[in-house]
């Protein structure tokens, strides 16, 4: 049953924002943390790796197995619920005594989080059809800020307490991201109709029956494989010499990436405007440039900014552009759309961040850095072979 909803107003695409980026930054308040977590559990920087592979794996798992029920359960009830379980995965990680409890906390965390995925479409659907990219675009900004600022929030708080007030501290902006939403969110269900495992099988064949789903899907995991192959390890590189920086001073790197923001408004713009593919053709031409100056991060801080800033804002400028033509692909299963769209990203997530990892131990930034070029030239490949054969079929 589809319930009559009304348009989506300024201040709740903002308050869906704020709660999208909330609930992604339970995910990234570990990485500044990882150098001073792996001095109190006594780890190397794989096992330290793991905590944020373990993120990325369990919210993955949360795209494919919760996210699909926005199109069969009432969507308030749902975000709800998911924003309270996260929180106390959240307090689980704040009491851990070891790395199993802090993994069990962080897959808690992680798989309940996606109520930023929910969270998305279902600003899509409440917004007017000729609105939509720029709805999309903003809460996606939040977004992003939520995973850019949390390094800096997360850097401060271990500056001010420990690793352990960072994470308690989250749980109780989630509870209160809960209460927020419970009160201001319309009830709104429309159900596809389906049991639980044919809606879970229904997200597979929707990536077998569009083509276009399949190629973005596949653009966004080697994306944002090549983001977490830089932000993972970037904790270790600023913690070691010359830099010798602390959490705090880490965190604040965040706040240089969080311009990129500002491209997830452009795309979606971009994408009302009908220029979508010039957008993600942008994007993914900048994801590569972008290691240009990276590759002399460990030499230099300017050189290390600017490739931040440039990584990010290509990051999120194909994200959101890949994004908007998924969810107009069958508006009526956007949350399965979204599920799949979502789920392909964080496994490119996670396996960056556990080659990331591997890769500084063994072979420094340099490792870090090739496996970064390498993936986004080849995301830059496939797209200019999709823009080849489409022209073709035009000619």
């Amino acid at each position: 049953m589809s319930n009559p909803t009304p348009p989506l107003s300024r201040w709740l695409t903002l308050l869906m924002a704020v709660a999208t980026g909330i609930a992604v930054a339970s995910n990234y308040y570990n990485q500044p943390l990882l150098h001073t977590i792996a001095q109190r559990f006594d780890l190397s920087y794989t096992q330290a790796g793991s905590i944020v592979t373990t993120a990325q794996l369990s919210y993955a798992a949360g795209l494919l197995l919760l996210v699909p029920l926005g199109d069969l359960l009432e969507r308030r009830r749902l975000i709800v619920t998911m924003s309270v379980i996260a929180a106390a995965g959240l307090a689980l990680s704040a009491t851990a005594t070891s790395l199993t409890w802090l993994l069990l906390g962080t897959a808690m965390t992680g798989l309940f989080s996606v109520v930023a995925q929910v969270l998305v479409p279902f600003a899509a659907t409440l917004a007017a059809p000729e609105q939509r990219g720029r709805a999309v675009g903003t809460v996606m900004s939040g977004l992003i800020l939520g995973i850019l600022l949390a390094r800096t929030v997360a850097g401060a708080l271990s500056s001010l307490g420990d690793w352990r007030t960072v994470y308690a501290v989250a749980a109780g902006l989630m509870l209160a991201t809960a209460l927020a939403l419970r009160l201001a969110l319309p009830r709104y269900q429309q159900s596809a109709g389906l049991s639980y495992p044919r809606l879970l099988g229904s997200v597979f064949e929707l990536l077998r029956d569009e083509p276009l789903h399949r190629l973005r899907t596949l653009l966004g995991c080697l994306g944002f494989a090549v983001f977490a192959v830089f932000w993972t390890p970037l904790a270790f590189l600023l913690a070691a010499e010359p830099y010798g920086f602390s959490d705090g001073t880490i965190g604040l790197f965040g706040l240089a990436g969080a311009v990129g923001a500002l491209a997830a408004n452009l795309a979606g713009r971009m994408a009302d405007q009908g220029k979508g593919s010039l957008a993600t053709s942008i994007g993914l031409a900048s994801l590569t440039l972008a290691w240009l100056p990276l590759a002399f991060a460990q030499q230099s801080l300017a050189a290390l900014l600017v490739g931040i800033l440039v990584l990010d804002l290509a990051v999120q400028l194909s994200h959101v552009s890949n994004q908007n033509v998924v969810y107009r692909l069958r508006p009526e299963a956007r949350s399965r759309l979204n599920a799949g769209y979502m789920t392909g990203y964080f496994l490119g997530g996670s396996l960056g961040s556990l080659l990331s990892a591997r890769l500084y131990e063994h072979f420094g930034w340099t490792g870090v850095s090739l496996a970064g070029c390498l993936l986004a030239a080849t995301a830059l490949a496939v797209w200019g072979l999709f823009l080849m054969r489409q022209r073709q079929a035009r000619a």
